[in-house]
C-alpha cells in the first residue's frame, strides 16, 4: 500500500480552510438549498443512507472526495478486493470480502482459487447446520441437541453474538445459543448452570487452539460435561472446533471431521463471514446465513464499483474524516432503533477501534494527527433516557449514526411509529436545537415569570448544529444486516487508507498479554512480589493478602 501522510496533500490544505471559511455556517441554513436531501442522500437496493445533516457544503464534499482520491483510494481498494498483502506488518492478505463472493467469481492468492477453499468449507457448514436444524444431529445419549454455546473471545465472540442477536426472529425455536467469552470463571459457571450436557453442543472458537481465554473456558466446559457423560468418547458428540490446530483439536477429544478451517487472510474482526459463523448458521439455518453473505457480497460491488461520490461507505467514511480531522471530533456514537440490534455497536467498537486505534504511520513514523474516533452507543429510545443529554448540549462534539428499520419484526399496537417519531425527532433536534428566544417564548406562552424566565432559560437552550447521519432500511433481515456490516467494515478500511494507518493488525493488544503472562505464576504462592514497578507489586501483594 502506499504510504501517504495525508496532511501532505493539496486536498487535506483546502479542507483546512474550508474549516476555517465555514467555522460558522450552521447544518440547517445548507437546507436552504431545496435538493439537499436528494443531493445528499444515497439508495442502494433496501437502504437508505442520509447524510444531509451533515456541517458540509458542496466544496466540502469535493475536497473530500480528491482527499480520498490523493491518498489513493482507488488503489488500495483492488489491493484488498484482489489478494495483495495490504497486512503488511503481518504478511497477510486481507481477503474477508472472498468469503461471500459467490463460488463461481474466482479470488486467486499466490496463484490458487482460494474460492474453491471457501466452497469447501461452506458446503461442510451447511452439512453440519442442517443436521442441528433437523435435529439429525444427537448428543451422546441419543437426544437431539437444543443449546448450543460459542466460547470465543474478540472477533470469535462478538461477531456471532452479534447476529444472532440482530436476527433472532429468524432463529430455529428449538434452539438456544449462549455465548462465552470472559476468562472470568463466572461467565461459564452462568451458562452451565442453564444447559443439559446430553443436549449441549460447544463450539470451540480459537485459530490456534491456544487463545488463554477460549482455551481455559473450553477445558472448564470439558470437565463439566464429562462429570456427566463419564467417557472421553462422548466428547466428540457435543463439541466441535473453529480452528486451523488439528493436532491440538485432536489431543482436546474432538473429532478432526467436526473442526471447520478458516484461515490466516481472515482477521478475527471480519471472522463471522467464515467458519467462525457456524453458530450462527446452526442457529438461524444455513440458508439465512447465506443470505447474509449475499448481502455482504452486494455492498462489496456497491463499494468496489460505485464512483467516490456515489460510494456509501467512502461517502461516510470522508464525512467522518471532516468530523474527526477538521471539526474536532473525538468519538461517534452508533445508535440503532432496534431493540435486536442492541450488540451492534459494540460489534463495531472492536471493528472500528481495533483496526484505526494507531499512531503509527505506514512508513513507521508517529502521525501528526488524529486517527481512530472513539466508538459507542446502545439502542435508542434507551440511550435519549441515558447519554443523549450530553450529545444534545454537553461540550463534545459527537456525530451520530441513527439506524432503523421501517418495518418492525414486531408490530405491536402504535410501538414502532411512536419509536420511528423518535428517530426521525432526534436528527431534527440536533440539528435545529431551540434558540433563547424560542425558549423565553415557548416559557411565556406557559405561564412563567419573567424572573423565571430570566433564570431558567439559559439551561433550555440547544445549541444545535450536531451531525449526524440517517440509515433508514426497510426491514432487519440477514441481506440487509450483510449489507450494514459490510458498509461499516468499508467505512473503516477508507479511513485507515486516508489516515496513513496499517488497519489490519492489532499489535496494541499483545503487551497486556505479555505481561499477564509473567504475572501468572506469581500468583500462585504468598512470597512477596518486588519485580514489578511500585504500583503494580503493590497491588499484587495486596491481591495476595484479600485472597486469604
Amino acid at each position: 500500500m502506499n504510504a501517504i501522510n495525508p496532511t501532505t496533500t493539496p486536498a487535506w490544505a483546502r479542507l483546512q480552510q474550508l474549516a476555517e471559511d465555514t467555522k460558522d455556517m450552521t447544518i440547517l441554513s445548507q437546507f436552504d438549498e431545496r435538493e439537499r436531501f436528494d443531493r445528499l442522500s444515497i439508495t442502494t437496493e433496501d437502504i437508505l443512507v442520509d447524510f444531509s445533516k451533515n456541517r458540509l457544503n458542496p466544496d466540502i464534499l469535493d475536497a473530500l472526495f480528491d482527499l480520498a482520491r490523493e491518498c489513493k483510494l482507488h488503489v488500495a481498494i483492488e489491493d484488498m478486493f484482489t489478494g495483495k498483502p495490504i497486512n503488511v506488518t503481518e504478511g497477510r492478505a486481507v481477503l474477508h470480502t472472498a468469503l461471500r463472493n459467490p463460488a463461481d467469481e474466482s479470488v486467486y492468492l499466490d496463484g490458487h482459487n482460494i474460492m474453491e477453499d471457501i466452497s469447501a468449507v461452506l458446503k461442510k457448514m451447511k452439512t453440519f447446520a442442517d443436521k442441528i436444524q433437523n435435529k439429525e444431529w444427537v448428543g451422546y445419549t441419543g437426544k437431539p441437541i437444543k443449546s448450543l454455546v460459542n466460547i470465543g473471545i474478540g472477533g470469535s465472540d462478538l461477531g456471532p453474538v452479534m447476529v444472532t442477536e440482530a436476527l433472532k426472529p429468524f432463529k430455529n425455536p428449538d434452539i438456544e445459543i449462549y455465548f462465552v467469552s470472559n476468562v472470568d470463571g463466572t461467565h461459564i459457571a452462568e451458562t452451565l448452570k442453564k444447559v443439559d450436557p446430553e443436549t449441549t453442543l460447544f463450539f470451540i472458537a480459537s485459530k490456534t487452539f491456544t487463545t488463554q481465554e477460549t482455551m481455559t473456558n473450553a477445558h472448564s466446559a470439558r470437565d463439566w460435561f464429562l462429570d456427566h457423560a463419564k467417557d472421553d468418547a462422548a466428547v466428540a458428540k457435543h463439541f466441535v472446533a473453529l480452528s486451523t490446530n488439528a493436532k491440538s483439536v485432536s489431543e482436546f477429544g474432538i473429532d478432526t471431521d467436526n473442526m471447520f478451517e478458516f484461515w490466516d487472510w481472515v482477521g478475527g474482526r471480519y471472522s463471522l463471514w467464515s467458519a467462525i459463523g457456524l453458530p450462527i448458521a446452526c442457529t438461524i439455518g444455513f440458508d439465512n446465513f447465506d443470505k447474509l453473505l449475499q448481502g455482504a457480497h452486494s455492498m462489496d460491488k456497491h463499494f468496489r464499483q460505485s464512483e467516490f461520490d456515489q460510494n456509501i461507505p467512502v461517502i461516510l467514511a470522508m464525512i467522518g474524516i471532516w468530523n474527526t480531522n477538521f471539526l474536532g471530533a473525538s468519538s461517534e456514537a452508533i445508535l440503532p432503533y432496534d431493540q435486536y440490534m442492541h450488540r451492534f455497536a459494540a460489534y463495531f467498537q472492536q471493528g472500528n477501534m481495533e483496526s484505526n486505534g494507531k499512531y503509527v504511520s505506514r512508513s513507521g513514523e508517529k502521525v501528526n494527527y488524529t486517527t481512530g474516533p472513539i466508538i459507542w452507543g446502545e439502542p435508542g429510545t434507551n440511550g435519549q433516557h441515558a447519554f443523549y443529554q450530553l450529545i444534545h448540549q454537553g461540550t463534545h462534539l459527537i456525530p451520530c449514526d441513527f439506524i432503523a428499520p421501517a418495518i418492525s419484526q414486531n408490530p405491536i399496537g402504535d410501538h414502532h411509529q411512536k419509536l420511528l417519531s423518535n428517530f426521525f425527532a432526534q436528527t431534527e433536534a440536533l440539528m435545529k436545537g431551540k434558540s433563547l428566544e424560542d425558549v423565553k417564548v415557548e416559557m411565556k406562552a406557559a405561564g412563567k415569570s419573567d424572573e423565571q424566565i430570566e433564570e431558567i432559560a439559559p439551561h433550555r437552550v440547544f445549541e444545535g448544529n450536531r451531525p449526524t447521519n440517517s440509515i433508514l432500511v426497510k426491514e432487519i433481515t440477514p441481506y440487509t444486516l450483510g449489507q450494514l456490516l459490510a458498509m461499516y467494515e468499508h467505512k473503516i478500511f477508507v479511513q485507515g487508507v486516508v489516515w496513513d494507518i496499517f488497519s489490519f493488525d492489532q499489535w496494541g493488544v499483545e503487551l497486556g498479554k505479555v505481561l499477564a503472562s509473567g504475572i501468572l505464576p506469581e500468583l500462585s504462592g504468598d512470597e512477596e512480589i518486588t519485580a514489578h514497578d511500585g504500583s503494580t507489586n503493590g497491588l499484587i501483594n495486596a491481591y495476595k493478602k484479600m485472597r486469604k
